[in-house]
């Protein structure tokens, strides 16, 4: 049935699509065509001048990011959704960035795991228009495939990309996670919106790394957010100490956004914080051995950084807090780690606080 749906019959089922993912959860749902071209240009551009860093990925997938018809035949159309991540129930991030004994983990990874939580109500999604419309091609995405997802929600008018390149919505700000349904139904599209981000440079002015080079353009080798997620190996000696108490992920400039005054808090249990990530002590999280973070990151989008990476990434931090007995003793107590990149930073970490730079 779906492919004798009349333009009458598409157009009742895009409404439907958009009040059925409101019911999901999702807070907007918007509609839009394949073409990337603009995006397309533009991710070579960004490519070429080496801003993915250690993410070959990106470039080894070609055009299957830019063109969905590549990645699902037969695509037509892609319903973009937004799902809200900010909890009311947690502690202020800005408190915690100014507290050097606590650890910053980024807003987005304080409860379970989006890409789960949002793939089965994309899932669910789908599930209703094929009892609605019969059988359909479809692929559900959530960060999780090649797709370039901020040009797709821009094009279906979630919001439009910030000079920090998220996604911003004058509703909304920017504190929500984005996933897509790649679709052969040719359902009617929705219009993008203007750009509001005019002469503001908050974002820019306030990364603590300068990774925003441009407007609208990071080089993610020096963003705190890969750094500390994508990145393998060693951080760049002339970056740790701006990395400050961030050990999983950056919101520095999404915190500076006048945008996010608009922001609401997600309603969706699942994001709430666990553990105390909100504001954790950084020795106590460096205390823990690979059997408990793997067992209090279970479920966690963070699990996936692997034990050795979050003790990296922790001792970095421990060498730019304030020099305390207990912060000195728990990185001695790591000196002897199996792990070369632990104690690599460990060293780096105490000779902070000695004063003789071990680099």
């Amino acid at each position: 049935m779906s492919s004798q749906l009349n333009p009458q019959q598409l157009n009742k089922l895009a409404a439907q699509i958009k009040r059925w993912s409101r019911d999901l959860g999702f807070q907007h749902a918007g509609i839009t065509d394949t073409d990337l071209s603009g995006a397309e240009r533009k991710l070579s551009d960004w490519l070429d001048r080496g801003y993915h860093g250690e993410m070959d990925w990106m470039a080894r997938h070609g055009s299957l990011r830019s063109r969905p018809a590549e990645l699902l035949p037969g695509t037509q159309r892609i319903i973009s959704v937004r799902m809200d991540y900010l909890p009311k129930e947690s502690s202020d991030a800005k408190s915690v960035l100014h507290n050097d004994q606590l650890g910053y983990i980024s807003r987005y990874a304080l409860g379970r795991d989006y890409h789960k939580i949002m793939r089965r109500r994309l899932q669910k999604l789908a599930e209703l228009i094929r009892e609605a419309v019969g059988p359909f091609d479809y692929r559900a995405f959530v960060d999780s495939a090649p797709v370039l997802e901020k040009p797709l929600a821009q094009k279906a008018g979630l919001g439009w990309i910030g000079k920090h390149t998220n996604v911003l919505s004058r509703e909304a700000g920017s504190w929500f996670f984005l996933g897509e349904l790649y679709t052969n139904l040719p359902l009617p599209v929705d219009q993008p919106v203007s750009n509001h981000c005019g002469s503001c440079e908050a974002c820019i002015t306030t990364c603590p790394t300068g990774a925003i080079v441009s407007p609208y353009c990071v080089d993610a080798r020096l963003c705190i957010s890969y750094l500390t997620i994508e990145h393998k190996g060693s951080i760049p000696p002339e970056l740790r100490s701006l990395l400050g108490n961030r050990i999983y992920g950056c919101d520095d400039c999404q915190l500076v956004c006048p945008w996010n005054r608009f922001a609401a808090n997600t309603a969706e249990a699942g994001f709430l914080p666990r553990h105390n990530l909100d504001a954790p002590r950084l020795v106590e999280l460096f205390a823990w051995d690979e059997k408990s973070f793997l067992k209090n990151m279970e479920g966690s989008a963070i699990r996936r950084i692997g034990y050795e990476n979050w003790l990296r990434n922790i001792a970095v931090a421990l060498g730019n807090c304030k020099t305390e007995s207990i912060v000195v003793s728990s990185l001695q107590n790591r000196l002897n780690s199996p792990s070369d990149i632990v104690r690599e930073h460990v060293q780096w970490a105490l000779a902070q606080h000695t004063g003789k730079n071990k680099e």
